[in-house]
């Protein structure tokens, strides 16, 4: 079975993993992460891709959670009989399970941070925010958040010292949990298999 595979650029690395570990026959083209700045731009960028790859797939993964589209990247893909998305609202939830929850449920004023998050934290969240040219906002932005929890999914990518900056930029506790992938890995070898008995 041929497989495509649409992915956000924050979680590319972690898609080609997977993928490889599960010796998929797989191609995969990637969607700027910074689109999560503006999610209503999300779904009709998927489209352009799905579209750009009509006919030369069996089954096309799309490395996304709902990510803030509102449910209008559901409603995409329910033209699209062969694709399918990560069950999930985002990708703290999907690399952190149960975890995520339990954060959520201990201390919603969490802002998560992601290997890739972590990675990219001083060129892409700061200008993003305006941080960089405005730093009294942030304050104003991060005002009702308590703690940073940087949700590490490979220790071969270790990101800590950087996340541990972001936290201390942003004037919040740090803490660290060691996630892997093993909730991704679990839904993308779910929609495979319901694929392939559908």
């Amino acid at each position: 079975m041929k497989i495509g595979i649409i992915a956000c650029g924050a979680i590319v690395r972690e898609m080609t993993a997977i993928a490889a570990r599960q010796g998929w026959d797989y191609e995969l083209t990637a969607i700027p992460a910074q689109l999560h700045n503006r999610p209503e731009r999300i779904a009709p960028a998927v489209e352009t891709k799905l579209d750009n790859w009509a006919g030369q797939f069996d089954l096309i993964l799309v490395g996304y959670a709902d990510c803030g589209t509102g449910g209008a990247l559901d409603a995409l893909l329910a033209r699209y009989p062969h694709a399918r998305r990560i069950d999930g609202p985002h990708c703290y939830e999907f690399y952190g399970g149960n975890l995520f929850w339990e954060q959520a449920e201990h201390e919603p004023g969490t802002f998560y941070l992601t290997d890739f998050l972590a990675r990219h934290f001083e060129g892409l969240v700061i200008p993003e925010l305006g941080l960089d040219r405005f730093p009294h906002l942030r304050d104003l932005y991060f005002g009702n958040y308590r703690e940073v929890l940087y949700l590490r999914q490979s220790a071969d990518h270790d990101e800590s010292a950087r996340a541990r900056a972001a936290a201390e930029r942003l004037g919040l506790d740090y803490r660290q949990a060691d996630t892997g992938l093993q909730t991704l890995e679990e839904r993308l070898v779910q929609l495979v298999s319901e694929f392939k008995q559908s």
